[in-house]
């Protein structure tokens, strides 16, 4: 990449905000008794987007959850809740990770993504009014859908990432309620397109850019390192679904902050949660050593002389994952996870956070390590790697490849 040494290393491995009414958390359904999905087996977790020869989702499908319940009369627009969906809902993602009500303020968070969804702001509407958040759409100056040029029309076709867009949304609006959201869709899922996109993003005001895509690392991605790093805005990255490897590109970038994953669930401890690294049946948390791009200066971890990804985690197991509604594709509510679901809520954290002009990289967290959860336990090696023990695929105690420094403990660390 211009301007970076490649290093030789052996791989071992994103305007005015709406105003929230004051005690919007308070006044939201109690949704920390709706159960996440339950375990199931591979063959009902599958890739939420297709495959593609550059770059993919990284959403996470439940295909055994799925159909509309708890909603009643969604397609005219009448959302009557007759119980809240399976899947974890925004008060229980923000009890989780001890989320403050009420920020937000002045923050836009912008998701890319790879083509139209047509539903996205009817189905982010039943989303919100389904859990008791404000609304959020393009009547009020909440929400904004454009393509990669920063144009509402025309739209660019659908690529088949419907699971994927609702799933960012849902996740901005579950860590920060306050928050503008826009919506960019890039004409297809390769660097060109992407990187075009991520660059309108920024160009329209954007604080926070999540990217809930990716590919795996090469020498094509080089010329796009200057799109993923912006003055002022904080731009975060998940690092991918197939566990410990070669690190994805835009994530291994050091001006991205590297979202990974992991599986969260209720404790009898203090906290009252656990987590630990997502590696379960249908996927798991990747991490790797950049073979491209050097070792940050704030980055100190001794088993990889290039860039380590990942640096923070949250939930992304689809088994723990958090609930979402997509008409689009047809499954009404259903449960998705995925290093997918980790990054824009993430990005949402560092929106309630106010602070993204601190966040050109990492390093920021990484000097506030002591104000995250560390997580503990588990290894990522679903997609078959194997670091041989290292902390570069098992989640131990402080810095690890498949966690990072850990997960949100509110937002001290951003």
């Amino acid at each position: 990449m211009r301007g970076y040494s490649r290093i030789r290393a052996i791989l071992v491995g994103l305007a005015t905000t709406a105003t929230v009414a004051a005690g919007v958390a308070a006044a939201m359904p109690a949704d920390a008794a709706a159960a996440p999905a339950t375990k199931a087996p591979t063959t009902n977790v599958r890739d939420a987007c297709p495959a593609t020869t550059q770059v993919r989702c990284f959403a996470e499908l439940r295909t055994d959850v799925h159909g509309g319940f708890g909603v009643r009369g969604a397609a005219a627009g009448r959302i009557a809740p007759r119980a809240l969906p399976t899947g974890y809902g925004p008060a229980t993602l923000q009890a989780a990770y001890k989320l403050p009500a009420g920020h937000g303020a002045g923050e836009t968070v912008a998701v890319v993504d790879a083509g139209d969804d047509a539903t996205a702001e009817a189905d982010l509407a039943v989303y919100r009014s389904t859990y008791g958040l404000p609304a959020c759409s393009t009547a009020d100056g909440c929400f904004a859908k454009v393509d990669q040029s920063g144009t509402t029309s025309p739209l660019p076709p659908d690529q088949g990432w419907g699971v994927e867009i609702s799933l960012d949304l849902d996740m901005v609006s579950a860590a920060c309620p306050g928050c503008h959201i826009l919506l960019v869709e890039a004409d297809t899922a390769t660097f060109d397109s992407l990187a075009a996109a991520e660059n309108t993003a920024a160009k329209l005001g954007a604080t926070e850019i999540s990217n809930s895509y990716g590919g795996t690392e090469q020498e094509a991605m080089e010329p796009y390192a200057a799109d993923y790093s912006h003055k002022g805005v904080a731009v975060v990255a998940s690092s991918g679904d197939y566990g410990y490897g070669i690190p994805n590109f835009p994530a291994v970038f050091s001006s991205v902050i590297a979202v990974g994953g992991t599986s969260l669930a209720t404790s009898t401890d203090s906290r009252g949660w656990s987590e630990t690294a997502w590696d379960s049946d249908g996927g798991a948390t990747a991490s790797g050593c950049s073979a491209y791009i050097a070792k940050p200066t704030w980055q100190k971890d001794p088993n990889c002389p290039g860039r380590t990804v990942v640096d923070v985690s949250a939930d992304a197991d689809p088994n723990t994952g958090p609930a979402v509604y997509d008409a689009h594709d047809g499954y009404g509510w259903t449960v998705v996870g995925g290093t997918s679901a980790a990054s824009p809520f993430i990005a949402g954290v560092i929106a309630l956070a106010g602070n993204p002009s601190a966040l050109p990289n990492a390093s920021y967290v990484y000097a506030r390590k002591a104000d995250l959860n560390d997580v503990v336990g588990g290894a990522n090696l679903d997609g078959g790697g194997d670091c041989g023990g290292d902390y570069l695929c098992n989640a131990v105690k402080g810095y690890d490849g498949p966690t990072g420094l850990g997960t949100p403990d509110g937002i001290a660390a951003f």
